[in-house]
């Protein structure tokens, strides 16, 4: 059974740094995506970052150059897998609820276009909160 747990949301102020981390287990799909999305109050859940199976990231403009993904099992190979989100320079817009998320992909790779939509995704996490203080 899969599984997705977040961890690592917390209060900074404007311009500080945090890291996000989502644990993955029961992974057996050697091709996939991987991705993190955020939901701030009164708006529609939107994509943040996405890493394909070989380590390869899309972004969101919204945080390119700000954010960085990546996941310890890129080459994939493994059941177990951390997937991360580095955030720097963060902004009070930044404050939301981050979640993460995955499913298989094959025919190409999810990260060579724009990141993939919330219905791309199959497995979620339950979220964790970045509140972001000017």
């Amino acid at each position: 059974q899969v599984q997705l747990a977040e961890s690592g949301g917390n209060s900074v102020q404007a311009g500080g740094s945090l890291r996000l981390s989502c644990e993955v287990s029961g992974w057996t799909d050697q091709s996939y995506c991987m991705g993190w999305f955020r939901q701030a109050p009164g708006k529609e859940r939107e994509g943040v970052a996405a890493i394909d199976h070989d380590g390869r990231p899309t972004y969101a403009d919204s945080v390119k150059g700000r954010f960085t993904i990546s996941s310890d099992n890129a080459p994939s190979g493994n059941a177990q897998n951390t997937l991360y989100l580095q955030m720097s320079s963060l902004r009070p817009e930044d404050t939301a609820m981050y979640y993460c998320a995955a499913d298989p992909w094959y025919g190409g790779s999810c990260s060579r276009g724009p990141v993939p939509e919330e219905n791309e995704y199959n497995y979620w996490g339950q979220g964790t909160q970045v509140t972001v203080s000017s």
